[in-house]
C-alpha cells in the first residue's frame, strides 16, 4: 500500500468509543473472559491482549503495566484504529483484510514506530462466516515466542464457539470429530441444525474438517451431509448417557457425532415442522421460540413471551419411567410441585440416578431454557467449596485468580442449582447457604456488594440427614429449608424394571443394531445385588456392548472378569437360600437366547434344577404335564455345571458340529472348547 504520510495516532473520543463498545457489547461479553485466560498464559512477558471490532478499532486491552504504557505511545490502546488504512501493514489490519491468522514481526510493520512490536492476530468470525473483530497479542519483539500465535488462534476459536452456542442455544448443535476423544475440545466441529434438518450455522472447525465453505455447507441438510435424521438424533441424545454415534459424509469421511439441545425447546420447535425464519438482525432463538430476556443476556431475545407456554409432552421425567411402581410414584409427586417454587430433596444410594432426576426436573420446568448448574459438595475440598459456590473478588485469598470468579449460584441465576451430596457440606458453610436461600442474595468472598439471584434448588444425598441433625453435623433449619418435598429413589436391586432399563441403555448405546442378553447373563443380572446401582449397570453394559463388537447377543464372555466373579458369588449365595424350584418351562426360559432343538430342553433329573425363582414365569404354551413340584433336598447344582450341560446338549444336538453349536448358542467356538476342557481337563 502507499506510504502513510501522517499516521493516525488520535483515538476515538470518549463518546465515540462508548458508542463503539455498546455496538460490540456482545463481542466484548464473549471475548473478555477468554482474554483474561489468554493473558494468564503470557503474563510478565512484556505483552498485551487486544480486542478490536470489524473496523480495526480497539475496544479493550489488558496487559503488563509497563508494556501498556509503551504501547500507548504508538496508539496501541482503546479507541485507536489499527486498520491497514490507518496504520499500514500490521497484524490486526492484515487479519481483517485477509480474514486469516496473521503474524507481523518487528520491521515487517509498515510504520517505523511499530518496529519494536511483534503482533499475532486472528480474526473472529460468526457462524455464517462474517467477521466480528480481531483478537491480537502484541509484545516486545525481543520476547516473542512461537507458541503465541497458537494461543491466539485457539482463543479466537473459543470465542467463536461461545458465539455459536449463544446464537443457536435453542437449536440442535452437532459436535463432531473424526476422533471421538476430540469431541468437547477446541478441535471439534460444531453444526447448528434447524428442526427441519437444515444446517444453519457452523464453526471454523466444522468447515475445516468437512472441507466446505460456509455457503456450501448451508446448502446441506444433516441428512444429505451425514446420513442422519433429526428425529433419530433427538431420540438418541435425549438421554445424558448417550455416547457419540458414527456418521459418514458422501465423500467417505467418517466422524463421531454427539448432539446437544434443550429437549423442551427443541420439541416445541420441531412441532412447527419447518426451520425457523430469521432476518439478519433477529437472533435465531427469538425465531425458534420466543422467550423472555435472561439476566445478563445480550442476545436480544423477545420480551413478549409468556411463561405460561405449554410444556412439551414426553419430557425429561417421562424418560425416567420404565415400569417400576416406586419410580412412577416419585415422578408423580414431583409433577405436582413442578414450577411451584418448592425445593426438592432427593434421597437414595450412590448411583441411583439422583442427578439424572434433577436434570429431568429442570428439563420439564419453566426454567428449562436457563442454566442447570450441578455442584458435588463431596468432591470439592472444604477450603474451596465456599469460593466455588459464592464466588470471590480478586485477591480474596491466596491463589485466587485475577479479576476473581463468579460462583456457581450466580451462574445458575434464572435456572436450577443442583447440590449433590448436600450432607457433605461443611457445617459453617451451611449457615451461609441458608442465608443466601432466605435473602436470595449472594455476597462473593472479599466483597461487600451483594448480587441478587433467582434459582430453583434441588439437593441430593445418600446420608441420613435426620441422624446428622441429631449428631449436630447438619443444621436443622437448613434441612427444613431444603426439604420442601423429599423423595427417595429406590436402589436398583429394589426395582422391578431391571430388564427394561437394560433394553433402554442398550438402545441408547447401539441404536444401529439390536442387542440382547443371553439367558445366562439375564440370570447373572437378576441375581446380582448391584452395589453401584444404575451407574454400575450402565458401565457394565457399555463395556459389554463394545466387547460384543458386531455380535447381536451379549454373553458371559463379553462381561468383565471382576463383575462375573461378583455375580457368580451372588448367584451361589442365592442358591444356598431355600426357595421353590422353578418349572421346566422356566428352566427353558433360562436357556441360551437362540432357538435350540427340543433335546436341549429335555427333562433333567430333579437335582439338576436350579433353586432360584424363575425369571420369566410360566410360558403360555408350557406343557401341563411337566413337573412343577418342589425340588428334592439334594444340593443344588452350580451355575457353571448347568452351563456345561447346556453346551454339551447343544453340541450333541448339532451332531458334534462345534461351529453349528456355537451359532445356536450365540457364543464362540473357542468358548465351547474352553468350557468343555474345564469340565474334563483330561479330555477323555
Amino acid at each position: 500500500m502507499s506510504r502513510i504520510e501522517r499516521p493516525d495516532y488520535s483515538p476515538l473520543g470518549r463518546t465515540d468509543l462508548t458508542v463503539a463498545r455498546d455496538r460490540n457489547l456482545r463481542l466484548y461479553t464473549h471475548a473478555a473472559p477468554v482474554m483474561e485466560m489468554l493473558y494468564e498464559q503470557i503474563v510478565n512477558t512484556d505483552s498485551m491482549v487486544v480486542l478490536t471490532d470489524a473496523t480495526g478499532t480497539i475496544l479493550h486491552s489488558i496487559g503488563d503495566d509497563d508494556f501498556l504504557s509503551r504501547a500507548a505511545k504508538v496508539a496501541l490502546s482503546p479507541g485507536a484504529n489499527w486498520s491497514e488504512a490507518a496504520k499500514g501493514t500490521n497484524a490486526v489490519g492484515t487479519a481483517l483484510v485477509d480474514e486469516v491468522p496473521t503474524l507481523v514481526h518487528a520491521d515487517e510493520h509498515y510504520m517505523h514506530a511499530n518496529h519494536f512490536l511483534t503482533c499475532s492476530a486472528a480474526p473472529i468470525l460468526d457462524p455464517r462466516g462474517n467477521i466480528l473483530g480481531v483478537l491480537d497479542v502484541s509484545g516486545d519483539q525481543r520476547s516473542y515466542h512461537q507458541h503465541t500465535m497458537a494461543l491466539v488462534k485457539m482463543s479466537a476459536r473459543m470465542i467463536e464457539n461461545h458465539w455459536l452456542t449463544d446464537d443457536y442455544r435453542n437449536v440442535m448443535r452437532l459436535h463432531f470429530h473424526s476422533r471421538v476423544e476430540f469431541i468437547g475440545t477446541l478441535m471439534e466441529g460444531i453444526l447448528a441444525v434447524a428442526p427441519d434438518g437444515k444446517i444453519v450455522g457452523a464453526n471454523r472447525g466444522a468447515l475445516e474438517q468437512l472441507g466446505l465453505s460456509g455457503a456450501a455447507l448451508r446448502m446441506h441438510s444433516v441428512n444429505s451431509l451425514l446420513g442422519l435424521t433429526v428425529g433419530a438424533l433427538a431420540d438418541r441424545f435425549r438421554s445424558p448417557l448417550a455416547v457419540p454415534t458414527p456418521a459418514q459424509t458422501p465423500d467417505g469421511r467418517q466422524f463421531h457425532v454427539h448432539a446437544r439441545f434443550n429437549w423442551s425447546v427443541w420439541s416445541q420447535g420441531s412441532d412447527m415442522g419447518e426451520a425457523p425464519s430469521r432476518t439478519s438482525s433477529q437472533p435465531i432463538e427469538e425465531a425458534t421460540i420466543r422467550t423472555p430476556s435472561t439476566p445478563g443476556s445480550t442476545a436480544g431475545a423477545s420480551t413478549s413471551a409468556s411463561h405460561d407456554a405449554p410444556r412439551p409432552s414426553g419430557g425429561g421425567l417421562k424418560q425416567l419411567q420404565t415400569g417400576d411402581a416406586q419410580v412412577d410414584t416419585v415422578v408423580g409427586k414431583i409433577r405436582r410441585v413442578l414450577n411451584r417454587d418448592i425445593p426438592v430433596l432427593v434421597l437414595g444410594e450412590t448411583g441411583t440416578g439422583k442427578e439424572l432426576l434433577a436434570r429431568a426436573i429442570h428439563q420439564d420446568s419453566e426454567r428449562a431454557r436457563q442454566p442447570f448448574i450441578a455442584v458435588n459438595c463431596a468432591s470439592i475440598p472444604d477450603t474451596l467449596i465456599e469460593a466455588e459456590l459464592f464466588g470471590y473478588e480478586e485477591g480474596a485469598f491466596t491463589g485466587a485468580r485475577r479479576k476473581g470468579s463468579v460462583g456457581k449460584i450466580v451462574q445458575a441465576n434464572g435456572g436450577t442449582l443442583f447440590l449433590d451430596e448436600i450432607g457433605d457440606m461443611p457445617l459453617p458453610l451451611q449457615a451461609h447457604l441458608l442465608r443466601v436461600l432466605q435473602e436470595r442474595q449472594v455476597t462473593p468472598l472479599g466483597s461487600n456488594k451483594s448480587v441478587s439471584v433467582d434459582v430453583a434448588i434441588i439437593c441430593a444425598t445418600h446420608r441420613n440427614l435426620r441422624e446428622m441433625i441429631e449428631a449436630k453435623t447438619f443444621r436443622e433449619d437448613l434441612y427444613y429449608r431444603l426439604n420442601g418435598l423429599a423423595v427417595r429413589l429406590p436402589s436398583l436391586r429394589e426395582r422391578t424394571d431391571l430388564m427394561a432399563l437394560v433394553q433402554r441403555i442398550l438402545e441408547r448405546q447401539c441404536p444401529e443394531r439390536r442387542l440382547s442378553l443371553s439367558s445366562e447373563v439375564v440370570r447373572l443380572f437378576q441375581s446380582y445385588h448391584w452395589p453401584g446401582n444404575v451407574r454400575q449397570l450402565f458401565n457394565v453394559l457399555r463395556t459389554a456392548a463394545v466387547m460384543a463388537a458386531h455380535e447381536s447377543v451379549i454373553t458371559r464372555d463379553h462381561l468383565s472378569d471382576d463383575f462375573i466373579e461378583d455375580a457368580l458369588r451372588a448367584a451361589a449365595s442365592a442358591q444356598a437360600s431355600p426357595a421353590p424350584a422353578p418349572t421346566l418351562s422356566a428352566l427353558s426360559d433360562m436357556a441360551p437366547s437362540v432357538a435350540l432343538p427340543p433335546s436341549v430342553y429335555a427333562p433333567a433329573p430333579a437335582s439338576a434344577l436350579p433353586t432360584w425363582p424363575p425369571l420369566g414365569g410360566e410360558r403360555a404354551n408350557a406343557s401341563p404335564t411337566r413337573p412343577t413340584g418342589p425340588a428334592p433336598s439334594e444340593p443344588p447344582r452350580s451355575l457353571q455345571d448347568m452351563e456345561i450341560d447346556a453346551i454339551r446338549r447343544a453340541v450333541e444336538a448339532a451332531g458334534g458340529n462345534i461351529s453349528e453349536a456355537s451359532k445356536r448358542l450365540g457364543i464362540s467356538r473357542n468358548t465351547i472348547y474352553r468350557k468343555l476342557r474345564w469340565q474334563n481337563p483330561l479330555g477323555d
